[in-house]
């Protein structure tokens, strides 16, 4: 089994918000892939003492073990448990009711002999390949499907789209919204690697348009998920110069985690 892990801020001078971990059981049997995207809130950090850093590290943290430790509770029960977890390590000192409490996209998978499961939440993108060479890919596309419009103003998102009916969902203080994710499950003889991406390595396919999601993971494959975030990087530089330029952050974080079940 093959496994690589690439996670870049960035701005170097700001810390990484992103979390990623692989976790392999001692029984060698089966393993785990969780890869979370913070999400930075605008103006004031919405009453709450920590950093967006801290939140991902204990909700990674959290759920990197949950994975392992409980390999027949449904994913997403581990992330319910965990958001509820997360949130009594700080209940007592913020305010978590607060839309921009600290938060962060969601992508885990696990696999056994038997099956491969996966869950997403919000923009973050989960790559699946299977023994014939085809790439599936699972996202949670109800951001993309906001009008522009609407995604124009912070507030707005903030106070009638995030964690609301109509909007989008991510993980943030209350563990329910875990039931809204995307989830599913998959033969394990019917699974060759897998590939998870928060957006800012995504870019290469849904911003940047150099190639497709399979072509995206067959550049993973080849040359190695820290050859994708350096061509993300550049196009990005490049991209920096153009009149006007594209919408969004010129750089963002960006994490790669690359888990190859069977050999090709």
């Amino acid at each position: 089994m093959r496994t690589e892990l690439v996670s870049e801020p960035g701005d170097p001078g700001r810390p990484n918000e992103d979390f990623a971990s692989v976790g392999l059981p001692a029984s060698g049997q089966g393993g785990s892939l969780v890869v979370l995207d913070g999400v930075t809130p605008p103006g004031d950090g919405g009453g709450c003492l920590h950093s967006v850093p801290w939140f991902t590290a204990r909700l990674g943290g959290a759920l990197t073990e949950l994975t392992v430790s409980l390999p027949d509770v449904p994913l997403v029960e581990l992330l319910s448990r965990a958001l509820a977890r997360t949130a009594d390590g700080h209940a007592a000192t913020c305010d978590l009711s607060h839309p921009r409490t600290p938060q962060a996209t969601v992508v885990l998978a696990r696999w056994s002999p038997a099956s491969v499961d996966y869950l997403v939440l919000s923009d973050s993108a989960l790559l699946v390949e299977s023994p014939d060479g085809a790439v599936t890919p699972f996202l949670d596309d109800r951001l993309d499907r906001l009008p522009r419009s609407a995604l124009a103003s912070h507030t707005l998102v903030d106070t009638t789209l995030r964690n609301k009916e109509g909007g989008f969902f991510t993980a943030a203080a209350d563990p329910s919204v875990a039931s809204r994710a995307v989830t599913g499950s998959l033969p394990r003889d019917g699974v060759r690697a897998l590939a998870a991406l928060t957006d800012g390595a995504a870019r290469w396919v849904e911003r940047f348009h150099e190639g497709d999601w399979a072509d995206c993971l067959a550049l993973v494959r080849e040359e190695g998920a820290r050859s994708l975030v350096d061509r993300v990087r550049t196009l990005e530089r490049a991209d920096a110069g153009r009149v006007p330029a594209r919408r969004g952050k010129t750089h963002d974080d960006a994490t790669v985690v690359y888990a190859e079940l069977s050999p090709r």
